[in-house]
C-alpha cells in the first residue's frame, strides 16, 4: 500500500564501527515482522551484511536499504558502515535520508568515527537521535556515555529513559516522560513488560524526569508558561514538544538498551516514529534549473513534477544495473521516461524494486519521501538528479572525500587485460572513492582508495565476482603537490597544429593559496583578451593541476593570475592558449619553491595500561603526535593524536603484537601536511612515487 507522507521515515543507523548498529537493525527488523529469525554478525547470518566479505570479517563494508513497518509507519532504513575505509557509504546515505540513529557504545561513548558522522549528519541537516548501546556490557555507564554527547559533539542530549541496572544486571529501562519501567523477560524480548518505576530508583529517576522536562519545555513557550505555572504537563504534549526541537536539532533524545540481549528496542522504534521527521516535516528540497540557472524548490508533495536524486550505483547478478534513489517529489512509474540534465539525456523506467537488503520485490511506483531502486537506467551515476523533461531541476550532487592509498594492479595473463579493466569500471561506478587511472610513466593500472582495508576488499571482489586475478603491489601513499611561494612565467605556442598555423602568448602568475582551497583563477587581462581564449587558458592550468612537476601527483591549493595575453586575430585558437597556459603554469609552478605534502590522519589508539608506554614509544617512533590520553573502564586507555599515514601502512598487525591481541585503533584522514626534505627526496629518488 502507499503509506500516507506524515506516517514515512527514512532513516540511517549510524556509528562508530562496532557500536552494534547492524545488530541493532537485525532486532528492528526482527521486532518489526521483517524477519522471523534473529541473525548475528559473529555468525555471518545478519540480513543487511550480505556480502560474501562482511560476513568473513563481520563488519559492515556496503549501506544496504531495507523497508519495515511499525506503529502503521513505514519505516525506511539504511544500515550504514562504521569503518572509516567505507566513509563514502554513509555520506550519501546521508544526503538522502530525513533523519539517523546515532548508536554509541555504553562504555566509550562517543568515539573519533561517531564524531565523523556526527559531524557529516550535521552538515546535511539531519536531525538525530542517541542509542546507548550495550547496556550489559563490562563498564557501561549511560551518564557517561550521555555526557560524551555533550562535550565532544556539542549537542544537548535529553535523557528520555533511564537504565534498570547495568552491565550484567541490566533488565530493562525507566520510561522518563511515560513514568513506567519497561522489562524483557523473555529471552527473544519480543513481549515487553510494563509496570510501575522500582522504589530503589525512584528518587534519582524522578530528579532526572524534572531535568528532562526543563529542557523540552526550554524550547517552546507555551509550555514554558504552563510549566512555570505548576501544571502538569501530559506526556503527549511533552513528545510533541521534543519531536519539534529534535527536528529543529536543538534536542537530541538518548535512549539506551542492549540490541544482542534483545532489551530496549521496541522503545527505540517508537522514538523513530515519535521524535525524528516524516518528509513533510523537512524543507522542500533545492536545486538550480539547468536552463535559467535560477534556484528552484520542490515540496514532498506526489503532483509536484518529479525531482530524484541518484545515491548509489550496485551491480546485481540477476537484474543488472542497480541505481538507488531518493524520490524527493513527484512520482515515478515502470515504463516512464526521466530526464537526466546532468547528462542532458533520457532515461526509460524497466523496472521499479523496494529493496531489502539483497533481496527485492518489484513495485508499480515510487512516490515523493520513497527510496528505492530503478533496473534500466544507463547513463545515470552517484549525484545525478532524475526529473520530469518539462521541469528540469539539478539537485546538489554528493561530494566525496579524495582517496589517500593506491597499489599498482596488473592482470596474470595478457588474456585478463579487458577483463580487468571492465571489472574495475564496474567497481568504480559502485563506489566514488574508488579512482582507477594508468600511470603514464609506466603504463600501470593505478587503483585509489581510502585505505588499506578499502582496497583489499576491492581486490576481494574481483576475483570473486568478476573472476579476475590481478598481481597487486604494495599500498602506497596518495601525495600531493603545492608550492610555497609566488612566481610568474611566460609560455608562446608558435607552431602548426593540424597543418593550420597557431599562436597563443601567456603570461601568468601562481601563488599558494590556504590548505583545502582548491584552485582559483583570475583574469587580470582587462578585456584586452578574448573570452574564449582566457577559458582556454583556465582549462589549460586545470590540467596541468592534475601532474605535479616533482614526482606527477595532483597539485592542490593553488591561484592563478592571468597577467597578460597576446593573440592574433588569424592563428589564435583555444588549442594554442590551453596549451600555452598549461606550459606557463608548468614554469611557474617549477619556480615556485614546489613541495610534496602527505596525508595526515587523525588516530585513537585504545590498548590495555599494561602496554601503555611501549605503544606511545611506537607511535613517536612513527612521526605521531599525540593530543590527549583518556582513561578507559577496564583498565584500558585510549591515546589521541595526529599521524602521516605513509608510517602506519601495516599498523595494525604491529599493535596487536605490541598488546598481545587487546589493542585496537581508529584512523581517518585530517589534513594534508608538507614532507620534511630528507623524505621528499627519499620520495623523489627512492622510488616511493607513482
Amino acid at each position: 500500500m502507499a503509506w500516507p507522507l506524515d506516517r514515512v521515515r527514512n532513516i540511517g543507523i549510524i556509528a562508530h564501527i562496532d557500536a552494534g548498529k547492524t545488530t541493532t537493525t537485525e532486532r528492528i527488523l526482527f521486532y518489526t515482522g521483517r524477519t522471523h529469525r534473529m541473525g548475528t554478525v559473529d555468525e555471518g547470518t545478519t540480513v543487511t551484511d550480505w556480502m560474501i566479505q562482511e560476513r568473513e570479517r563481520g563488519i559492515t563494508i556496503t549501506a544496504a536499504a531495507v523497508t519495515c513497518f511499525w506503529r502503521d509507519h513505514q519505516i525506511n532504513i539504511i544500515d550504514t558502515p562504521g569503518h572509516i575505509d567505507f566513509t563514502a557509504e554513509v555520506q550519501r546515505s546521508l544526503r538522502v535520508l530525513d533523519g539517523g540513529v546515532v548508536v554509541f557504545d555504553a562504555v566509550a561513548g562517543v568515539e573519533p568515527q561517531s564524531e565523523t558522522v556526527w559531524r557529516q549528519a550535521r552538515t546535511f541537516g539531519v536531525p538525530l537521535i542517541a542509542f546507548i548501546n550495550k547496556m550489559d556490557k563490562l563498564g557501561a555507564d549511560f551518564a557517561h556515555a550521555t555526557e560524551t554527547i555533550r562535550e565532544r559533539l556539542g549537542a544537548n542530549p535529553v535523557m528520555v529513559q533511564w537504565p534498570i541496572g547495568r552491565e550484567s544486571s541490566f533488565q530493562g529501562v525507566i520510561d522518563l516522560l511515560e513514568w513506567r519501567a519497561i522489562t524483557w523477560v523473555d529471552e527473544l524480548g519480543k513481549e515487553p513488560v510494563y509496570g510501575p518505576v522500582p522504589p530503589a530508583l525512584e528518587e534519582e529517576a524522578r530528579a532526572l524526569r524534572e531535568r528532562a522536562i526543563e529542557q523540552i519545555v526550554e524550547t517552546d513557550d507555551d509550555l514554558m508558561a504552563r510549566y512555570l505555572e505548576g501544571e502538569e504537563i501530559p506526556a503527549a504534549d511533552l513528545r510533541r514538544a521534543l519531536r519539534r526541537a529534535t527536528i529543529a536539532g536543538t534536542l537530541v533524545p538518548v535512549l539506551c538498551g542492549s540490541a544482542l540481549r534483545n532489551k530496549g528496542v521496541q522503545p527505540l522504534l517508537d522514538a523513530i516514529v515519535d521524535y525524528l521527521p516524516s518528509p513533510l516535516d523537512i524543507p522542500p528540497v533545492k536545486g538550480e534549473n539547468p536552463r535559467t540557472g535560477e534556484v528552484e524548490t520542490r515540496p514532498a508533495d506526489v503532483n509536484a513534477p518529479l525531482a530524484a536524486l541518484a545515491f548509489k550505483v550496485a551491480s546485481d547478478p540477476y537484474v543488472g544495473r542497480l541505481v538507488y534513489i531518493r524520490v524527493y517529489s513527484g512520482k515515478l512509474k515502470v515504463g516512464s521516461s526521466v530526464y537526466n540534465p546532468g547528462k542532458g539525456q533520457t532515461e526509460r523506467i524497466a523496472k521499479l524494486l523496494r529493496m531489502f537488503a539483497r533481496d527485492r520485490e518489484e513495485i508499480p511506483e515510487l512516490t515523493a519521501g520513497d527510496i528505492g531502486a530503478v533496473v534500466g537506467l544507463k547513463a545515470t551515476f552517484t549525484g545525478d538528479t532524475l526529473c520530469t523533461p518539462g521541469a528540469p531541476i539539478v539537485l546538489e550532487p554528493i561530494r566525496f572525500p579524495e582517496p589517500v592509498v593506491f597499489v599498482a594492479i596488473e592482470p596474470k595473463t595478457a588474456a585478463d587485460q579487458d577483463q580487468l579493466q571492465q571489472a574495475l569500471r564496474r567497481l568504480a561506478e559502485e563506489d566514488p572513492t574508488f579512482i582507477v587511472r594508468t600511470d603514464e610513466n609506466t603504463g600501470q593500472t593505478i587503483l585509489a582508495g581510502m585505505g588499506e582495508l578499502h582496497l583489499e576488499i576491492l581486490v576481494d571482489r574481483l576475483v570473486r565476482e568478476f573472476r579476475v586475478e590481478g598481481r597487486v603491489g604494495k599500498p602506497r601513499v596518495a601525495y600531493r603537490e603545492t608550492i610555497t611561494a609566488r612566481a610568474e612565467a611566460e609560455a608562446v605556442f608558435d607552431r602548426p597544429l593540424g597543418g593550420t598555423p597557431q599562436y597563443a602568448r601567456v603570461r601568468l602568475a601562481v601563488e599558494p593559496l590556504p590548505s583545502g582551497a582548491g584552485f582559483r583563477f583570475q583574469d587580470n587581462t582587462k578585456g584586452r583578451l578574448p573570452a574564449q581564449f582566457v577559458k582556454a587558458v583556465e582549462a589549460g592550468c586545470r590540467e596541468a593541476m592534475e601532474s605535479g612537476v616533482l614526482a606527477g601527483y595532483p597539485m592542490v591549493d593553488i591561484g592563478v593570475t592571468l597577467l597578460e595575453g597576446n593573440w592574433n586575430p588569424d592563428t589564435s585558437t583555444e588549442p594554442a592558449f590551453k596549451i600555452a597556459g598549461s606550459a606557463a603554469f608548468k614554469r611557474a609552478v617549477e619556480e615556485a619553491k614546489p613541495v610534496l605534502l602527505e596525508p595526515v590522519m587523525r588516530t585513537e589508539v585504545v590498548v590495555p595500561e599494561s602496554a601503555l608506554g611501549e605503544v606511545i614509544g611506537d607511535l613517536n617512533s612513527r612521526g605521531a603526535t599525540i593530543d590527549r590520553m583518556e582513561s578507559r573502564p577496564g583498565g584500558f586507555r585510549a591515546i589521541q593524536g595526529m599521524v602521516p599515514l605513509a608510517r602506519m601502512f601495516g599498523y595494525a598487525t604491529d599493535l596487536r603484537s605490541l598488546t598481545q591481541g587487546r589493542g585496537t585503533f581508529t584512523m581517518e584522514f585530517h589534513h594534508y601536511a608538507p614532507v620534511d626534505k630528507a623524505q621528499m627526496e627519499a620520495i623523489l629518488y627512492g622510488g616511493l612515487g607513482w
